[in-house]
C-alpha cells in the first residue's frame, strides 16, 4: 500500500532504499535473493513504473553481482558505494540509467591525503563523462569528521575538472 500511496503523488522519482548486503557482500545465498527479493521488488516498482515513476535503488554494501538482477526488476538507477564496482555500472548500465556514486569513499576524505583524494576523483570523472545521468556523489556520504582542508580540496578540486 505504501507503494501505491507514493504512485500518487507528484513525485517523479522514488528511492528505494534497501541495505541487502553488507560491504564484504551478500548475507544470504544469492538464489534466495533472485527467487524471493528481486521478484518481489519487481512487483513493488511495476507500481511506480506504471504511474510513470523513476526507481533509483540505493544499497550500502558491495552488490556487484546483483547489479543486473536490480536492473532486471525495474530499477531506472543506482546509488552506492565504492565498494561497489563503479566500473561495473558504469560499463552495463552508463548510458541507460541514472547512476549515482563515484570512487570517492568518506574514509579517503577523512584519513587520505590530497594525492589520495585526487586519484578517486580523477578515476570517477574517467568514468563518468559519457554518462547522462551521472550523479557525482561520494561513498556514504561526507561525515562531520572530515578534515575542512580535505572537504575543501575535494570540492574545489572536482569543481575545476567536472566538465560535460
Amino acid at each position: 500500500h505504501h507503494y501505491r500511496a507514493w504512485a500518487r503523488t507528484s513525485i517523479e522519482v522514488f528511492i528505494c532504499h534497501d541495505d541487502m548486503v553488507w560491504s564484504a557482500g551478500p548475507f544470504m545465498h544469492p538464489d534466495l535473493y533472485r527467487q524471493v527479493l528481486f521478484p518481489r521488488y519487481r512487483k513493488l516498482w511495476d507500481v511506480l513504473r506504471a504511474a510513470g515513476k523513476l526507481v533509483l535503488f540505493c544499497s550500502d554494501g558491495t552488490w556487484t553481482e546483483f547489479v543486473d538482477d536490480i536492473a532486471d526488476a525495474g530499477a531506472d538507477g543506482f546509488i552506492f558505494e565504492p565498494t561497489t564496482s563503479l566500473d561495473t555500472v558504469v560499463w552495463r548500465y552508463g548510458r541507460t540509467h541514472v547512476i549515482v556514486g563515484s570512487k570517492v569513499d568518506c574514509r579517503t576524505l577523512t584519513f587520505g591525503n590530497r594525492a589520495a583524494i585526487q586519484g578517486e576523483i580523477d578515476a570517477t570523472l574517467a568514468l563518468a563523462g559519457d554518462c547522462p545521468g551521472f550523479v557525482y556523489a561520494v561513498g556514504n556520504h561526507i561525515p562531520s569528521n572530515v578534515p575542512v582542508d580535505n572537504a575543501r580540496f575535494y570540492f574545489d578540486y572536482l569543481s575545476a575538472h567536472w566538465e560535460r
